[in-house]
């Protein structure tokens, strides 16, 4: 194990004891399912309504979803608080907006996704996994 592994082992240890932490809500969660990262990233900018999310997660995977696993999943994160439903992008003058359903990254969502992006940065930055990218080109 690097001392960058040890290090950055260490700091996760230690962040349920720091005040200004709430890892104990994230970690519950913790490690994302791509499908869900792929949606929270989606989700940082902005809130989206579901069919926005389906297809700007679809070009990102590039790969098709269905419809129904993704909205099954958009269902889940909300119940674990990691999204939160939103009036935010409706225009009123729309008829087919007063059906969307509209989707927002939640706090806890935000610190699950940062979390998350740490972790996958610690797996990229690992010697053994930059030699294994590099052999593959």
């Amino acid at each position: 194990m690097t001392l960058r592994q040890l290090f950055f082992n260490f700091l996760i240890a230690l962040e349920p004891f720091l005040p200004s932490t709430r890892q104990n809500d994230t970690t519950a969660v913790m490690p994302l399912k791509p499908l869900v990262f792929e949606i929270l990233l989606a989700l940082f900018d902005e809130p989206r309504h579901g069919w926005s999310l389906v297809k700007e997660v679809e070009e990102r995977l590039g790969e098709q979803l269905l419809p129904g696993n993704f909205y099954r999943m958009l269902r889940r994160m909300l119940a674990d608080g990691l999204i939160e439903e939103t009036d935010g992008g409706r225009r009123k003058e729309s008829v087919a907006d007063d059906r969307r359903r509209y989707f927002k990254l939640s706090e806890k969502g935000e610190r699950v996704a940062r979390a998350e992006a740490r972790r996958l940065a610690a797996v990229v930055s690992d010697k053994r996994t930059r030699r294994l990218l590099e052999r593959g080109v």
